[in-house]
């Protein structure tokens, strides 16, 4: 039997768009681009919105592939390249929205090293010879809660929405910083707990990294206006929320 493709088209939710930029919110699950990881996929973000725009377009950062939210892309080659130097020189602005196990503090600043993460194993010994990079993320507190639910060592468990800013842009860095002081993201595969994850599944329906990028502030490489750019969070986050507002602490 003869494979037949589905050819119906996918679209992603643009944010923003002028001759120069594009912004879109990416879902959860979805690659920025085509990765030789996860060479089962097709779907990626990158050729979805060339199909929908018919224009090749170019990525000037990356979101992990289980984050969602804003995506900003370049239109030409170019404006990538001042696009990618404004990330890595710390001029763009970046907020995210986590849900983390644990009462956080109102505010913290998490100045950890973090070291180079080996895209494959052959050159993991070669990366870990290498120091870590300065990594530092600023975080505030916007609402606790605390769940009649047993983790497995306290009757109840306790949980923080938080807002990230992080100065600097190593992989995963937000993930490995919450990991760091303890306050993992729920539904981190990779660096969360294992029993949060599932309380979170069980009781509120969650199967997702709770973890998305929300804002981007700039200015404008060809305009030089300030660009700032906000993305909703996706649906499945927002249900989470309205299902967590009962937990709140009464004051």
């Amino acid at each position: 039997m003869t494979h037949i493709e589905d050819t119906q088209s996918e679209e992603l939710d643009i944010i923003f768009q002028d001759k120069f930029l594009i912004a879109v919110h990416k879902p959860a699950g979805l690659l920025v681009h085509k990765s030789p990881i996860d060479k089962h996929e097709t779907r990626y973000a990158m050729k979805i919105l060339r199909d929908q725009i018919g224009q090749w377009v170019y990525p000037a950062h990356r979101l992990d592939k289980p984050t969602s939210g804003l995506l900003l892309f370049a239109l030409h080659k170019d404006i990538a390249s001042q696009l990618s130097a404004a990330f890595e020189q710390r001029l763009i602005s970046k907020t995210y929205q986590a849900i983390v196990r644990g009462y956080t503090h109102e505010h913290g600043d998490i100045d950890h090293p973090l070291k180079e993460i080996a895209v494959f194993k052959h050159l993991q010994k070669q990366v870990e010879k290498k120091a870590p990079k300065d990594a530092r993320t600023q975080y505030e507190r916007l609402t606790c809660y605390e769940l009649p639910y047993s983790d497995g060592r306290f009757p109840s468990s306790r949980y923080s929405h938080i807002q990230l800013r992080p100065e600097t842009g190593r992989k995963h860095q937000i993930r490995r910083h919450l990991k760091h002081i303890s306050h993992p993201i729920i539904g981190d595969v990779k660096y969360g707990k294992g029993e949060h994850n599932r309380l979170f599944n069980e009781h509120l329906n969650s199967q997702r990294l709770l973890l998305a990028a929300t804002q981007l502030s700039f200015t404008h490489p060809a305009t030089e206006q300030t660009l700032n750019l906000s993305c909703p969070l996706e649906e499945n986050f927002q249900n989470c929320l309205a299902s967590l507002d009962q937990y709140r602490p009464q004051v």
